[in-house]
């Protein structure tokens, strides 16, 4: 069977060839890795992964093919998919067809062949940067002249790229507890169902919704989602996260969520040397000193005083979890507040699941207990 060629090309010149995996085209964004063993599938449909070129460690990719009920959205959201062997056949009596069709059939361009080892390092080393892929046949030197001409990920507003049009409610299972307002800033379909469970009744709102919009809701809580680009600009969001800080609504954050709170408590957010994604990451919770192994897909982060608490315009605040392997802020928790945040994700449908446990915390903190 015949392969078309293709190239990733990335910012600093490093150029890596391979074969065309999925549709033949050209993309641009930004060159990320995940380290998740599992969970290519919702890897892909992720909307946190917008304008991304994500490289999988795991060096054999596709095995179990693709199936209708993992995707954690309506659509494939990395802008490019790499990856070093990709699967001849799909094993798995879920399957439904084939990765490298579904990629081919929404226009995801991807590269195979690629030694995914060597391309981790140099982004550990030289940090995420712009990229290419490519199998139009052009030279190395003609799409890196149009990688130094996209944009960078530092700047880029892209809540608005994957939030709802319309808001929607997702009912709970069961007897209705609590009444959530879920502000999507490119939520995933897993979150929902974990508040679900537990008897609450989900209102999923567009990250443009107005403070005064939100309040009116009179929800039991407000809950801010994972989502792609820089916070430094969710300027929206964060007037949302002061409103519900200010009117003492139960708030919980997670992912880009938890940089919104960190941005509403008056801290800085910046871009990290390389992120962290993948579904093996060690964090440790400071006040019990336990260490959840959690699911991670986040560039950035929040820029928080280790010690003690801080005083903030909504009273104390603390970083409540860091991350082992580079000390980074993995949580907050307000003191005179009703909110906490984490910067990973607890839904984790590919796994793990030792931090499920805080969706119960956010249960217990409208309930009105600590």
């Amino acid at each position: 069977m015949s392969t078309t060629s293709a190239l990733l090309v990335l910012e600093d010149g490093r150029t890596f060839r391979g074969e065309a995996f999925g549709a033949i085209g050209e993309t641009f964004g930004e060159a990320v890795f995940t380290t998740g063993m599992t969970g290519y599938q919702e890897t892909l449909t992720d909307p946190s992964y917008h304008r991304q070129i994500v490289a999988m460690t795991a060096p054999h990719v596709g095995n179990t093919g693709v199936n209708g009920e993992d995707d954690e959205s309506a659509r494939i959201w990395v802008a490019g998919y790499v990856v070093r062997d990709p699967a001849r056949i799909s094993s798995n009596w879920r399957a439904t067809g084939a990765l490298g069709d579904r990629l081919a059939d929404e226009g995801i361009v991807g590269i195979a062949g690629v030694d995914t080892r060597a391309l981790t390092r140099h982004l550990r080393e030289r940090g995420a940067m712009r990229a290419a892929v490519s199998s139009t046949g052009e030279s190395p030197a003609e799409v890196l002249e149009k990688v130094l001409a996209s944009p960078s990920m530092a700047g880029a507003d892209l809540v608005g790229d994957v939030t709802t049009a319309e808001p929607y409610v997702v009912p709970a299972q069961g007897q209705v507890r609590y009444r959530v307002a879920a502000i999507d800033l490119g939520i995933k379909r897993n979150t929902p169902r974990r508040m679900a469970e537990r008897g609450i009744e989900v209102h999923v709102l567009p990250a443009t919704t107005a403070p005064e919009d939100l309040l009116r809701l009179a929800p039991d809580g407000v809950f801010f989602s994972n989502g792609p680009g820089d916070p430094a600009t969710a300027d929206g969001p964060v007037a949302l996260a002061r409103a519900s800080l200010g009117a003492d609504v139960p708030t919980f954050g997670i992912c880009f969520g938890n940089q919104v709170l960190g941005r509403a408590l008056g801290f800085g957010t910046y871009k990290l040397r390389y992120g962290h994604r993948g579904i093996n990451q060690p964090v440790m919770d400071r006040q019990t000193g336990k260490v959840e192994v959690t699911a991670h897909n986040h560039g950035f982060a929040v820029d928080a005083p280790r010690d003690g608490a801080a005083e903030t315009e909504f009273g104390r605040a603390e970083v409540s979890h860091v991350c082992l392997n580079d000390d980074v802020v993995e949580g907050l928790n307000c003191l005179d507040k009703p909110a906490f945040s984490v910067q990973y994700h607890p839904e984790a449908a590919a796994g793990p699941h030792d931090a499920d446990y805080l969706f119960d915390r956010f249960v217990r903190l409208m309930e009105g207990k600590s």
